[in-house]
This record gives structure tokens, C-alpha cells and sequence, in this order.
């Protein structure tokens, strides 16, 4: 079941809902992927669907998950550790997708896989992490400037790499 960032409440809302949009955009560009036709559409897809997960694990890792570890380890703690293998193992597709192009044997399958492990970790994420975020009543305010900012610099980087 997925989560509509309107249920969440203002301490967790801007945070959460960032969340949400990256876990939006990123379901929507593996649907497309299923209907582009041509090698170059796919690539474009490839691309910017790897720059905006890397981007989003890196918010996530740098400042949501060590602020949940902080808030509340015991609550958080096996959540935190099995979402950091999930991102570990998207990780690993994302580099052997920068390393192939379109039309290798495989390409299509690694992005698919990706697509797989990617919303599994959403599905994780939006029904028990974020749930759970919420009835603690976590007041997420804080991130919410470091994780735009961080967000920023990681897509501005991949912009000039």
C-alpha cells in the first residue's frame, strides 16, 4: 500500500514527502523503461533513473537513516540495517549499468532487477519505516534543508560528470 505524503504530519511531511517524490519518479521511469522502444530512450532512461537513485541513497544515508539510528535504535535498527544492504545491492547494479550500454547481453535484465529491488525497498520503506516514523512522532524538520542541499549537489555533480 502505497503512502500519499498528504498523511503525514507537519514534523514529518517535508521530509517524508521529498522521500516519496524521489520513490515516485523513480516507479515512473521503470514503467517507461517497459514500453521504450528504441536504444537511445532506454539509455536516457538508464541514465537518469541511476543519477536520481544514487542521489536518493545519499540522502537517505547520509542524514534520514543515522537520525533514525539516533532517535531511536532500537526501533529503527534492524529496519536501517536491511534497508542499507537493499541500497548495497542497487548499488552494485547501478555501476554495472554505468559500465554497459544498450543492447548487451543483460543490460535490460540489470535494469530490471533494479526496478525490482527498488520497489521492494519502497514498499519497505513507505509501509514500516515511514509508518513508523510517524506514530514516534520523529520531528524530521531538521533534515529537511541538509537533505535538499545534499540532494542538490549530488544531481549538480552527476550533471558535470
Amino acid at each position: 500500500m502505497a503512502m500519499n505524503k498528504s498523511h503525514a504530519p507537519a514534523a514529518q511531511k517535508g521530509v517524508l514527502g521529498m522521500l516519496i517524490d524521489d520513490h515516485r519518479e523513480a516507479q515512473q521511469l521503470f514503467k517507461d523503461f517497459k514500453s521504450a522502444r528504441d536504444d537511445s530512450r532506454k539509455a536516457e532512461i538508464v541514465r537518469h533513473t541511476c543519477t536520481a537513485l544514487t542521489a536518493h541513497t545519499k540522502i537517505e544515508e547520509e542524514h534520514f537513516y543515522p537520525f533514525l539510528r539516533d532517535a531511536d535504535p532500537d526501533a529503527f535498527g534492524s529496519l536501517l540495517d536491511e534497508a542499507e544492504v537493499e541500497h548495497a545491492s542497487a548499488k552494485d547494479l547501478i555501476a554495472q549499468l554505468g559500465a554497459m550500454n544498450p543492447g548487451d547481453a543483460l543490460y535490460d535484465a540489470h535494469f530490471t532487477v533494479l526496478g525490482e529491488y527498488t520497489n521492494h525497498h519502497i514498499a519497505e520503506e513507505e509501509d514500516e519505516l515511514f509508518r513508523q516514523v510517524i506514530e514516534k512522532e520523529v520531528d524530521l524538520r531538521t533534515l529537511e534543508k541538509p537533505m535538499e542541499d545534499t540532494k542538490r549537489q549530488a544531481l549538480a555533480a552527476k550533471a558535470h560528470a
